[in-house]
């Protein structure tokens, strides 16, 4: 057992501690105010470097890169994740309601512009399910599909330039949005999407993703339904139309699944002992294009093939600027999911390897690489999951292994895309199902996050099932709303507890809590484990009333009491001057002595440690409360008060009602004091043993 400290102090009160350790003058700190706005705004050549490199990043790694380290590592990382990209682009692109050559353009713009301002050095950009799936919905809602339409006709061309002006405009107006944000310097908004949301919203849209590519696996050719409802709607027309299935394509997709799941399983499992993962979508994409080159199945047996990939660059063309009006709600939750995903990604791996990222500047590579890559007839895009995983798993090092991924798509662009003109679609819905491992897998988080919370557990469940049953982005919309809602709730609610002080310390804990600590005789010491705000006062008012049992009755009582001793005697309060109580005892004390039944109530110390905040209407009902506290003969006191929370009670006026000498640093001090009041001690300095 450690041995007992003893400490000798005066007494504080708040206006003593400021006069002895506050800080300094107003008119000094107006100054340094002044200093800090001059340097920040002043220009020179240091000030335009430091601000030219944190916009560009690479300009300040670049320079300190470490070949011999890190070289091998991203090259081989790069290479892996660009070979990953090719098949994931392409099959992402089906999601999108787009062709999949877009898919690839979306593979290379975006990560060869995060390399330039992006901050996470083992973040893989690109084309994600779920923000493909959101676009989607956009697309499919603003330029139908025929399902009867010849994937040849010119009809089906103008169609598809339609669909891909619509979700460029998509990531356009995400670009313009990010970078606002980042102009606003609102990255801290990414955090309402918390962890529960976040995790529960990908596993929902995973099961949208799943279902929505069944008709590619089974050949059927259905439409793609949007708005509520959507996955029960699929649902119903895929089992409608399922004496159509195109057996060809039904016999491709359970190869794939076969030898892709394996595959996957295999890759996770012994990823420590893997130098690269096995890259099963590439070879699953090759081997299938030269069986149906090979076996002219798109003619024999009539599969969905990819058709003509046209190699080269696309040559830069605005969106389609008019429908941005349509798609700005939309855009708005697609912006606030990829960048969610994105930050949330980035912090991981950076705690992980021990650097941090910057949420604002994550705002600003994002909403570049976006608007940017609009600009050549890509979608929007984002961090994702599975190719981070990889990425960090192969030894990237840098945000150099994105310039190496790019190269892989860049020579899949130049020169080998059109040799996957006879891809089966239905390979790439496999691809697209198999990449969601990781989403489906993170209910297994649940029985964790049930013992931990079951509050979060409850926003799981609700954003999951929200998701599931009405759709990604009124799903993810409600998640939101319930998780604040259950946060207010959590604040209106917040505990009242009543302290008591364990033997010999100064340590004050609730006496519910811990039967060895004891109230102190005639004092009520209180805790309030809340803000006091509009949205809580009453809950407020209602707890401190049944603790303190404030009456009306007792009230009215104890104010004759005093209005008759008024008469015969001049109250006189007493202070505390440099931690010394005022030797006279005065006739407040008489009052307590001749009139208080013993174990009534003669004063209340609150504890404001955590009161973080309080709004205009707390601090009128706190002055409120204090004023009938005064009236029942029960004095206030009050102790820990944070800056801002004691400054809008003075500018409130609490000043008024309530003696500033009554405002200590700590609860033991206010305890102390009171105590001493009660004894009438004659002693000059106040001191606290513990």
């Amino acid at each position: 057992m450690s041995s007992p400290v003893a400490v000798y102090r005066d007494i504080y009160t708040e206006d003593q501690f400021k006069k002895l350790y506050g800080a300094s003058e107003e008119t000094k700190g107006s100054e340094k105010l002044r200093e800090r706005v001059l340097k920040s705004c002043g220009c020179n050549k240091d000030a335009c470097v430091k601000a030219l490199k944190e916009r560009i990043p690479i300009l300040n790694w670049l320079p300190r890169y470490k070949l011999k380290k890190w070289l091998l590592g991203d090259a081989v990382a790069g290479f892996t994740v660009g070979i990953v990209h090719i098949p994931q682009g392409m099959a992402f692109a089906l999601l999108t309601s787009v062709a999949p050559i877009y898919g690839l353009y979306t593979s290379f713009f975006p990560v060869l512009l995060y390399v330039l301002f992006g901050t996470g050095r083992h973040v893989s950009t690109g084309t994600f399910a779920v923000v493909s799936l959101m676009t989607g919905s956009v697309v499919e809602r603003m330029i139908p599909r025929p399902v009867d339409l010849n994937s040849t006709s010119p009809e089906a061309a103008e169609i598809e330039a339609q669909k891909i002006g619509v979700a460029a405009a998509v990531a356009f107006l995400s670009g313009i949005i990010m970078v606002c944000m980042f102009a606003l310097q609102l990255g801290f908004l990414s955090t309402y999407l918390s962890e529960p949301i976040v995790k529960a919203f990908t596993s929902a849209a995973a099961f949208h993703v799943t279902i929505s590519q069944l008709q590619n696996m089974l050949g059927l050719r259905l439409p793609r339904y949007t708005g509520p409802f959507t996955i029960f709607k699929t649902l119903a027309s895929v089992f409608e139309a399922l004496p159509l299935t195109n057996m060809a394509e039904l016999v491709i997709s359970m190869a794939c699944l076969s030898v892709l799941i394996p595959v996957k399983e295999i890759n996770t499992r012994f990823r420590h002992k893997l130098r690269t993962p096995i890259p099963v979508e590439i070879l699953m994409v090759i081997i299938a294009t030269g069986i149906a080159y090979a076996c002219s199945l798109d003619s024999v047996y009539e599969i969905q093939i990819v058709g003509h990939i046209p190699a080269g660059f696309p040559s830069p063309r605005l969106p389609a600027l008019e429908t941005l009006p349509s798609v700005a709600g939309d855009t708005l939750a697609i912006t606030f999911v990829g960048y969610a995903v994105s930050v949330s990604l980035a912090m991981i791996y950076a705690d992980k390897h021990g650097y941090t990222i910057h949420p604002n500047q994550e705002l600003l590579a994002h909403g570049i690489s976006n608007t940017v890559s609009s600009l050549f007839s890509c979608f929007p895009s984002s961090a994702t999951l599975a190719t981070t995983n990889i990425l960090e798993s192969a030894g990237g090092a840098t945000q150099l292994s994105g310039l190496f991924t790019s190269l892989v798509v860049l020579v899949v662009l130049l020169l080998v895309g059109p040799l996957f003109y006879f891809l089966p679609k239905a390979v790439l819905a496999c691809i697209n199902v198999t990449s969601l491992r990781q989403m489906f897998l993170q209910f297994q988080d649940l029985p964790e996050l049930w013992r931990i919370s079951k509050i979060d557990f409850m926003v799981w469940v609700v954003t999951w099932l929200s998701v599931v049953i009405l759709n990604v982005d009124l799903g993810l919309a409600v998640g939101v709303v319930f998780s604040m809602m259950t946060v207010i709730c959590r604040t209106q609610r917040a505990g009242c507890s009543v302290l008591g002080r364990a033997s010999n310390t100064e340590i004050y804990r609730s006496i519910k809590k811990n039967s060895k600590c004891y109230e102190i005789p005639g004092v009520k010491i209180l805790a309030y484990n809340g803000p006091i705000y509009y949205g809580n006062r009453s809950f407020f008012r209602e707890a401190m009333t049944n603790l303190l049992g404030l009456t009306p009755e007792r009230i009215r009582r104890r104010e004759k009491i005093l209005k008759a001793l008024e008469k015969k005697e001049s109250l006189s309060i007493p202070t505390v001057e440099s931690g010394v109580a005022n030797a006279s005892f005065s006739s407040e004390n008489e009052l307590f002595k001749s009139d208080i039944v013993d174990g009534e109530v003669q004063a209340v110390l609150i504890d404001c440690s955590s009161v973080i905040f309080i709004d205009v209407a707390g601090a009128r009902l706190f002055i409120q409360m204090c004023i009938e506290c005064q009236k029942a003969g029960v004095r206030i006191y009050l102790a820990m008060c944070n800056e801002s929370v004691l400054k809008i009670l003075t500018n409130s006026g609490l000043m008024d009602h309530m003696n500033p000498q009554h405002l200590f640093v700590t609860v033991h001090d206010a305890v102390v004091y009171i105590q001493q009041l009660k004894e009438n001690s004659s002693e000059k300095t106040a001191t606290i043993w513990v």
